[in-house]
């Protein structure tokens, strides 16, 4: 019987907070019962595995750093709304290492758990509703969410891995790259013909 008060979400807040500490690599079944103060078996009522468990962990936390980007770009446009954006993908990344990584690990979930989260379908939306003031179309479109994804994590990526060994702060050179950034996507390129596919 699985005990009292026991539930997925608590489960898999138990695993998120895990991640956070140790790494999301560290998260283990035995290591969330014991946070939990159950045996291994009782999690099994609440979750399928390991693998389960992690997708709950990156549905979780895509829902969370969507409603932080949704809070922070609100009202915003243009410039404004790209660094209201990337400055709040910037800190969630900071906050929570551990539920950050599972959005970028592929995990493979849940189709119907999937289905019933909004935070990877809002993502979408709100990356492309921000994009929207700078007037791009597909197949642009696509290729701007490709860049500002890899820029974005490539950067918190390092910066957590401690990679930015030069005396200048990583902060100027974020607030430099998205700077840069802006004008680039000012000034997108045209696509190529037959450059659809």
């Amino acid at each position: 019987m699985a005990r009292a008060g026991l539930t997925a979400e608590r489960v898999t807040c138990a695993g998120a907070e895990l991640a956070d500490e140790a790494g999301l690599d560290r998260v283990t079944m035995s290591q969330v019962a014991r946070r939990l103060g159950v045996r291994d078996a009782s999690l099994y009522t609440h979750v399928r595995g390991l693998e389960d468990l992690r997708g709950r962990i990156a549905l979780l936390a895509a829902d969370e750093k969507t409603i932080r980007i949704a809070e922070a770009t609100a009202g915003r446009a243009g410039k404004d709304a790209l660094v209201a954006f990337a400055n709040a993908w910037r800190e969630y990344a900071h906050e929570h290492p551990g539920r950050y990584m599972a959005t970028q690990t592929p995990i493979e979930i849940d189709p119907e758990l999937a289905a019933e989260a909004p935070g990877p379908r809002r993502a979408v939306e709100l990356t492309y509703g921000m994009l929207r003031g700078y007037g791009l179309t597909e197949p642009d479109l696509t290729d701007v969410v490709r860049l500002l994804r890899s820029t974005f994590h490539g950067f918190v990526a390092l910066e957590a891995a401690g990679g930015f060994a030069h005396q200048r702060s990583p902060r100027q050179s974020w607030l430099r790259a998205l700077d840069a950034l802006h004008i680039l996507l000012e000034h997108w390129p045209p696509s190529r013909e037959g450059d659809s596919s």
